[in-house]
């Protein structure tokens, strides 16, 4: 074969070998649904997205099974939340990456001195950064810096991606500041089953009560329940709220004991804290979840919401993206 030929022939290998990766997606697979949102958003239709953990699963309380351990060793790339949300998994990262896998937290991208760290819990931050969301978008950028380093092919795509749902992101946090404002001063408490609102009370000014701790695996004792019962009927709380991944025995004790004090409190709605909703429909999104969740605190509470919440989606049987 001539030089030419033989020059020509190298280029169209190179350039099929280029292509072929370009067309071979990437295997993503995350922890939770919040993460594996961000990863579709920012990957496109250049990756499979898997998430081990679907909706109302607690990933406090997660334990992976065989089947987990094989899909993260065999993906591209794995995503998780990180400051110690995954809890029993944090092992499992570990050894994988010191194999060479591609492992990355989202959270790594948001800056420290952001971190809400609770009273006694030095070392050990709030990992609930996806309710505010501010917070996500710099969670969404760290991706985008991940996803480069695991496929620079696709940097440029991934960064004008992420540079889209940034934008859908902040009309988001403009949509929540505007509702939760709505609320009477006096009633912007914020009570749910466990402390994953924290983030969500700072960015947008409610006082923040949870039954149980930061991770569900504390147990909420008579105190805890009685000195919130307490508050409710003291400062006439009209609402409190459970969550769909948590159960809701404790709040519905708050109910009672408000009731036997002469203070009807009511259950405002069910709040996505750990997980998002089904998969599918709005609320099964990342977005549509912050919408729900600040709609029907807002609406609980006494504050003025659009009839179906941002974009008028929730409640929708269907994702409309």
């Amino acid at each position: 074969m001539g030089s030419w030929k033989q020059g020509i022939w190298a280029a169209t290998m190179i350039g099929l070998s280029a292509s072929s990766a370009m067309a071979t997606a990437l295997e993503i697979v995350t922890t939770t649904t919040q993460v594996a949102d961000i990863a579709r958003h920012v990957a496109g239709d250049q990756a499979v997205v898997t998430s081990i953990m679907g909706e109302g699963v607690d990933p406090h309380l997660y334990k992976p099974l065989a089947s987990d351990v094989r899909r993260i060793m065999s993906a591209d790339v794995v995503l998780y939340n990180g400051l110690k949300l995954e809890g029993r998994m944090g092992d499992i990262f570990e050894r994988i990456a010191s194999r060479g896998r591609f492992v990355r937290a989202v959270a790594s991208g948001i800056d420290q001195k952001f971190l809400l760290v609770p009273e006694g819990q030095e070392g050990h931050p709030d990992p609930h950064v996806w309710m505010d969301v501010q917070a996500w978008m710099a969670a969404t950028q760290a991706t985008a810096i991940a996803l480069c380093q695991a496929n620079p092919d696709g940097c440029e795509m991934y960064h004008a991606n992420a540079a889209i749902y940034a934008a859908e992101l902040i009309s988001l946090d403009e949509y929540v500041r505007q509702v939760i404002a709505s609320i009477p001063s006096k009633q912007r408490v914020l009570v749910t089953a466990h402390d994953a609102f924290g983030y969500f009370g700072r960015a947008y000014g409610l006082e923040v009560r949870g039954i149980q701790g930061i991770s569900t695996e504390s147990e909420a004792g008579l105190a805890d329940v009685n000195g919130l019962v307490g508050l409710l009927v003291e400062r006439r709380i009209p609402a409190v709220f459970i969550e769909s991944s948590v159960p809701d025995k404790y709040v519905r004790a708050l109910v009672e004991g408000a009731k036997a004090r002469g203070h009807d409190v009511v259950v405002g709605g069910e709040l996505f804290s750990d997980a998002m909703g089904k998969p599918g429909t709005w609320e099964g999104t990342y977005i549509g979840m912050i919408d729900h969740n600040a709609s029907t605190v807002a609406r609980a509470l006494g504050g003025t919401v659009p009839e179906q919440g941002f974009r008028g989606n929730v409640g929708s049987a269907e994702d409309p993206s």
